[in-house]
């Protein structure tokens, strides 16, 4: 089945860069939140993303005002039921997810391939909450979604052969490079990222050093384009925070605990570029 409409259900910052990328890539795009506000910021925040790359020439401002024209954002979850394939991109919270899988399992074709961009949570637990798990798959992007190249491809154990193929077929026409990744807590990049980031807080809560230190060690030892507690804001604390526990509560192993001051930063809504203080304040 040829893939011309894709709904996105999340309209926030992976949600509407997977919105942006989509509809720059000529596909019509049904943009779902549960808020007018949260979807006129998407927009706003598209259209912004779209005037860079105009300004950088790479795209034109025909080819802006055609990816515009093409997303349509509605709090109706039923509008999805067009779609020929539908990404959630919601909350890292495995009752959010849940929720919205089996509705639009009920509410989307039989045929049609349902994608988690999930980070960390398991996708034979989310197909399992479905009529079809052999097509649920996990589509992870990574933020900024329209430059970052890598797609994570998570089959869940139900995922079939061709639900992976189509699945990795789409990311190439996204121009992205599709890295197949079997279902584990985090599957590779959260995996092994998270554990560093939650360690370089350990280090500033410990006073080993500050976390301006802590990000020059790594960008000028490891030539890490950003340091870890840089790119923890950039991510989100409160992000990191439920995927340390989504790795604690899979492998119940205590070195994925996450580190107190995390804990504390997001109780005190410290949650990094979004709220305007993490580590650093913006």
């Amino acid at each position: 089945m040829e893939i011309q409409g894709v709904g996105i259900v999340g309209a926030g910052t992976m949600g509407n860069g997977i919105a942006h990328l989509f509809a720059r890539s000529g596909y019509r795009v049904v943009l779902c939140d549960v808020e007018q506000r949260f979807l006129d910021r998407a927009l706003d925040t598209i259209g912004k993303n779209l005037d860079r790359e105009v300004a950088k020439n790479k795209i034109t401002v025909d080819d802006k005002t055609g990816a515009l024209k093409r997303i349509e954002p509605v709090l109706d979850r039923s509008k999805l039921a067009a779609c020929d394939f539908v990404v959630e991109a919601a909350t890292e919270k495995f009752e959010i997810k849940a929720e919205i899988l089996r509705d639009l399992d009920r509410l989307c074709r039989p045929e049609i391939i349902l994608a988690s961009n999930t980070s960390s949570i398991s996708i034979t637990r989310l197909a399992a909450l479905t009529k079809r798990p052999d097509k649920v798959i996990g589509m992870h992007f990574f933020n900024p979604v329209p430059v970052m190249k890598l797609v994570e491809v998570i089959r869940g154990l139900a995922t079939t052969n061709e639900t992976y193929q189509a699945v990795r077929d789409l990311a190439a026409k996204l121009d992205k490079t599709p890295v197949e990744v079997n279902d584990a807590p985090g599957f590779v990049s959260n995996r092994v990222l998270m554990p560093l980031l939650n360690e370089a807080m350990y280090a500033v809560m410990e006073g080993v050093a500050t976390a301006e230190a802590v990000d020059e060690v790594f960008k000028l030892g490891m030539a890490h384009p950003m340091g870890p507690l840089t790119l923890a804001d950039f991510i989100g604390l409160d992000v990191c925070l439920d995927i340390m526990r989504v790795l604690q509560d899979g492998f119940g192993d205590p070195k994925y605990r996450p580190c107190p001051l995390l804990i504390k930063m997001v109780d005190a809504g410290w949650l990094g570029r979004k709220s305007g203080r993490g580590f650093y304040k913006y």
